[in-house]
């Protein structure tokens, strides 16, 4: 056991996806893994162990933001052995290319966070994907016809921000879209030198402001899990 996960060691499986939404990990370890059971419910978070494939994977939510995610991200890591990490999780657009139920491949990570500050000081660190990981989700999805985009993603601490406009400055240097959990991924993932990688499943866009039904969300997300199943 760790402090926020009650998994017995042997658990959990070395590779893990982690959606934000505990409720997520359950649907994904319902609908796509065999014999799965639940390793862990501590304040519900949920964490799923099956197979996919004949291939040993985890399910972990995450919740929301990079302080959440990162509690989870260090103690698979370290407490579990964990030594890949896929992010499966929805954006908000900051493009007009960029539209709903695209699926968005996280080459980088730039941030609004300040994890980072107390690690480089007067410098900017630039969290990254695994170029292996990369490389497999983008040929996976070539070869099954599956649209993707790669690029800069921006992870944000704040969901509901006070200035409608200020992803415009974002969208002008080529960030492709917004969410909540990949610097921090990326950055845990380069200290302890694990892979990770995030794809993400764009469900609105701030460009024109649509949104993504529930019914929608739920049939473009497994397409992005059907991805990051078959990457490792």
């Amino acid at each position: 056991m760790s402090t926020h996960i009650e998994a017995k060691k042997g658990e959990i499986a070395e590779t893990v996806l982690m959606p934000g939404d505990p409720m997520r990990a359950k649907w994904i370890a319902e609908t796509f893994l065999e014999d799965a059971f639940c390793y862990n419910d501590v304040r519900g978070m949920l964490g799923y162990t099956g197979t996919y494939k004949g291939k040993r994977v985890s399910v972990q939510g995450s919740g929301m933001g990079i302080p959440s995610a990162m509690i989870y991200y260090h103690e698979l890591i370290n407490d579990y052995g964990v030594q890949q990490i896929i992010r499966v999780g929805t954006a908000g657009s900051y493009q007009k290319d960029v539209k709903l139920k695209d699926i968005v491949l996280a080459m980088a990570a730039s941030t609004t966070s300040g994890i980072n500050n107390s690690r480089f000081i007067n410098a900017d660190y630039s969290p990254t994907a695994n170029f292996e990981l990369l490389m497999k989700a983008a040929l996976y999805a070539k070869e099954n016809n599956i649209p993707v985009k790669a690029g800069n993603v921006l992870s944000s601490d704040e969901f509901y921000e006070d200035d409608p406009n200020e992803y415009k400055l974002w969208a002008r240097f080529g960030v492709l879209c917004v969410e909540m959990e990949a610097a921090g991924l990326y950055t845990i993932a380069a200290k302890y030198n694990i892979k990770a990688l995030t794809i993400l499943t764009v469900s609105d866009s701030l460009v024109t402001g649509e949104r993504s039904t529930s019914d929608v969300r739920e049939r473009t997300f497994g397409e992005m899990v059907r991805i990051a199943l078959n990457i490792f």
